[in-house]
Parts: C-alpha cells; structure tokens; sequence
C-alpha cells in the first residue's frame, strides 16, 4: 500500500487548521500485477486552537459506480462497537444507510446526541436512514425524525424513495403498526406500488428493520409480506433489514421463500452496527447463503448499472467477511 500526503493551513468552520490530505488506495481495494488501486483522498484537519475530532471526508473516484454502505442496530453508550464501524465508514465513500435500531435503547434526543452523533453521526450529511422498533420507543420517533430531518422522510410516515445511480431505492417504514399498516391495501403499500409503478429502473433495492426472513434471535416476521410481494411484483432485486443482531445473507427467494433465480429478491440481515450481537436461534433457513453472529460490520454495495458487488467488512481484528457479484434481472 502507498500514500501520498498533502500539508496545507487553512480555515475550517471558522478556525485555523492543519489540513493532511491523503491519497490512497480506497477501502478494500487490492492492486495486482500490472494494475493500480482504485484511490480515495482523505481529508484530515486538525484545529490549531479549539479541540475537536478530526473530520474524515473519504472523495470517490469519479466516474466510478456508486458505493452504499451501511448496517442496522447500531449506536449505545454501553459499548463502543459503534465507534468500530463508523471507523470503516471514515474511509468508505458513498452513501450511508441505517436499517433501524439507530440510538439505543428508546432513540431519544438525548441518546441520539450523545451515543449516535459520535460515531456515525459524523456521517449524518451522507446519510439515508430507516427507522426500526428502538427508535420508536420515544412517542412518534420524534428523537430520530428531529436529529436525521428531511433526510428520514415525512415524520408522519418514515417511507420514501430516492435515485442512486442508475438504481431506485425504496426506504419502507415495517413499525406497522405506527404508520397505518404495511398489509396488502395500506397507505403504504399503495405508495409503494405507485412509486415502483413510477420507476422503471433495471436495478430497484429496498431497505427496511425487521425481516421477512431470518433465523436470526427474532426470526423471520410476516408483517411485510405485503411490500414483499409489491417488491417481487415489480421485479425488485435486492432487500437489506436489521433486527436481528447477525448477518446472514439469502439466495435470491419469492416472498414464500422458494428458492427463485429468475425473478427473486436477494435479502440480507445486517444487525451488526454496534449493538451486542445475538446468537442465531436454530439452523440455516431453506435459502440462507452465509451467516455470522460474533462479528461487527458493515455491508458495502457497489451498484453498477445492471448488477452489484457486495461485502460484509468487519471491524479491525475480526476476520469474517462475505462477498459476491449479481446482475439485476
């Protein structure tokens, strides 16, 4: 591995600053005989007067296919699991996703402050979240929907869509219960169908907190059968949950879970943002690929415009890890 560094003095938000710009090789990329790494420039500063923590801004190299990175169940004040991730985010670039359970244990304001911001929270501007169960625990998520604003969708609904790349991605809020249901005919299936109606993208990715399908602690939970099968309906590709605090990744499945290549949903469960990990409660389902439950990480997503990579990067020191390339039907 190589580097190369810049030293610059400049004013940052209003102080003087050292300013160390690195050029490196981007995360997990590999140079092999006769090529060169993918590189990334890290910006470093450090205040001259004020104490603060260095602000790491990881550059994508243009022209490149966009990278997703993210996991659920995430941020405590009772460890510093999530400091370990959010240290694979300072030198991943991309987008930044959150599948649920984002403060621990009610998703206060306070907890959000001082447990969430942080850590990830220094990835707040990159970052498209949903809301799991945790955060729910304050009346109406107010602290989630307070500390992520606009970024987190219509507070009355914690649904909603957006374009990355040459990918549509649908956020689905699976509190059913607090949004009205998520049952065949609910507001917010019907929004679904209509968005999904609306963008007719080769590549559709949609990410939510509790699984249709796991043999994780809490395993599989029927309450979005209904998105499921929206999704499947119009040949969606890919869906990420947390809930469950593990990993686990499945072969592409219809929404009764059989085994489906052609037009099936690959789902992944990426509980391992922070939170104390759970051991699975029985054995692999039908289609379970690959699963861990002792390690901390982060799933990262490369979407080319027809198909995607994907990686589970784990903490510094552990040693599992997970990936593989699909094209999008």
């Amino acid at each position: 591995m190589y580097s190369r560094h810049i030293v610059n003095i400049a004013i940052v938000l209003g102080a003087l600053a050292v300013i160390i710009s690195v050029l490196m090789p981007a995360a997990n990329q590999v140079a092999t005989a006769g090529t060169s790494p993918l590189l990334a420039t890290v910006h470093i500063w450090y205040p001259l007067i004020a104490k603060n923590y260095p602000t790491l801004t990881p550059t994508p190299t243009p022209g490149s296919d966009p990278l997703f990175v993210g996991a659920g169940d995430i941020a405590t004040c009772a460890n510093s699991n999530d400091e370990a991730t959010a240290r694979l985010l300072d030198g991943i670039a991309g987008t930044v996703f959150t599948l649920g359970d984002n403060a621990y244990e009610s998703g206060t304001a306070t907890e959000f402050a001082t447990c969430y911001a942080p850590s990830w929270g220094r990835h707040k501007a990159r970052t498209r979240p949903a809301a799991g169960n945790h955060d729910y625990n304050t009346s109406g998520a107010s602290g989630y929907f307070n500390y992520f604003g606009a970024a987190a969708g219509n507070p009355g609904e914690g649904y909603y869509s957006y374009d990355l790349g040459a990918w549509h991605i649908v956020v689905i809020n699976s509190n059913c219960s607090q949004v009205g249901g998520c049952s065949a005919g609910s507001s917010q299936e019907r929004w679904l169908r209509a968005d999904l109606a609306a963008h007719s993208t080769t590549c559709t990715l949609a990410y939510w907190h509790h699984p249709l399908f796991s043999s994780g602690y809490h395993g599989s939970l029927p309450a979005t059968l209904a998105i499921w099968q929206a999704l499947y309906d119009y040949n969606a590709d890919m869906v990420l949950n947390g809930h469950d605090h593990d990993y686990e990744r499945f072969a592409p499945q219809a929404p009764n879970g059989a085994a489906d290549s052609a037009r099936g949903l690959r789902e992944f469960v990426v509980g391992t943002g922070g939170k104390d990990l759970r051991s699975f409660s029985g054995a692999p389902l039908a289609n379970t690929q690959a699963r861990n439950a002792n390690t901390y990480g982060v799933l990262k997503l490369t979407l080319h415009p027809a198909g995607y990579d994907w990686q589970f990067i784990p903490v510094a020191g552990a040693t599992f890890t997970d990936s593989g390339s699909a094209s999008c039907h």
